[in-house]
């Protein structure tokens, strides 16, 4: 033989072979179970007390939030007495602050505003008794239950 010729074959693996894998740094990585346990664990923990508290503050800020509606009401019933020379008739109720009655002239409203509407923090219209027990022209809720009495939240809330 003469002079031999080598011939290099390419490899099985090619030249994508060299590349090397991109790998996660090792300082990269996720919450274990036990972590997100612990964090689920103090969150309900915080729920447990919180939540009462917060709740108690929802129910007295509805039942502040009656008392002040029934003062505008009543504000609002005496002007209209003042115009009307009475309150408006047990049929009409408190529409009448909204919108004149039929056949009272001596109207000068809206004694109210105009987006006024008559409903209680719990849901319910508000009661409206002329001529009153207590005062010449009632406005009252039961609040939370919806019965007479109570005390807390479930206590009436009355302009008398």
């Amino acid at each position: 033989m003469v002079g031999s010729i080598a011939i290099r074959l390419p490899s099985k693996r090619g030249p994508r072979a060299r590349r090397r894998r991109v790998r996660a740094r090792p300082t990269a990585r996720g919450f274990t179970l036990l972590e997100l346990l612990v964090v689920l664990g103090i969150l309900a923990l915080l729920a447990t007390f919180a939540g009462p508290q917060v709740m108690g503050y929802l129910g007295r800020a509805k039942t502040e939030t009656a008392r002040a509606q029934i003062s505008a009401i009543s504000t609002a019933l005496e002007l209209y007495a003042l115009d009307n020379g009475g309150y408006p008739p047990q049929q009409i109720g408190l529409q009448g602050l909204v919108q004149a009655p039929p056949g009272v002239a001596t109207w000068r409203g809206p004694y109210i505003k105009k987006t006024f509407t008559a409903i209680d923090p719990w849901g319910r219209p508000y009661q409206y008794r002329h001529p009153g027990r207590n005062v010449a022209a009632e406005v009252y809720t039961f609040g939370r239950d919806n019965a007479p009495g109570g005390t807390g939240e479930d206590q009436d809330i009355a302009n008398w």
